[in-house]
């Protein structure tokens, strides 16, 4: 269940929020109000989440690292709308470059969290080429 609700669900959701991403700019927000507007549906979609999980554990370290990860996700955001307003990149061919981010993030669970232990390493690898490959493919197309 947990591959369901933390991988398929959110794959879903992200595909539709990137079209949203898209028509906002379309619509002619700045990136940087873009960024705000979104944090704005973060604390809300955060207030709401207290409907199915009702801890609120919370430590000044794992705060910070929430915070971090906020912030890194806005400095992303705000290029990814930066790119759509600017250079009218489309995000047809955006979506699959910034996914790529998967590498960045397997590469960083296996050495942080020793992950490493619990993969096998010939699957990991040919995922990783087909994702570069079809990165590569799609910012061509």
């Amino acid at each position: 269940m947990g591959l369901i609700i933390g991988g398929l669900m959110p794959a879903v959701v992200y595909g539709f929020t990137n079209v949203f991403v898209k028509m906002s700019v379309k619509e002619g927000i700045s990136p940087p109000m873009y960024v705000m507007a979104a944090g704005v549906g973060i604390i809300i979609a955060g207030a709401a989440s207290l409907l199915f999980h009702t801890d609120m554990s919370i430590s000044s370290r794992s705060a910070s690292y929430a915070a971090t990860a906020g912030f890194l996700w806005g400095a992303a955001s705000f290029g990814v709308a930066y790119a759509l307003q600017v250079y009218n990149s489309p995000i047809a061919k955006l979506v699959p470059l910034f996914n790529m981010n998967t590498l960045v993030a397997v590469l960083l669970g296996m050495w942080l969290f020793a992950e490493w232990k619990g993969v096998n390493s010939s699957q990991l690898i040919l995922g990783s080429v087909l994702i570069v490959v079809g990165g590569t493919l799609v910012a061509r197309a």
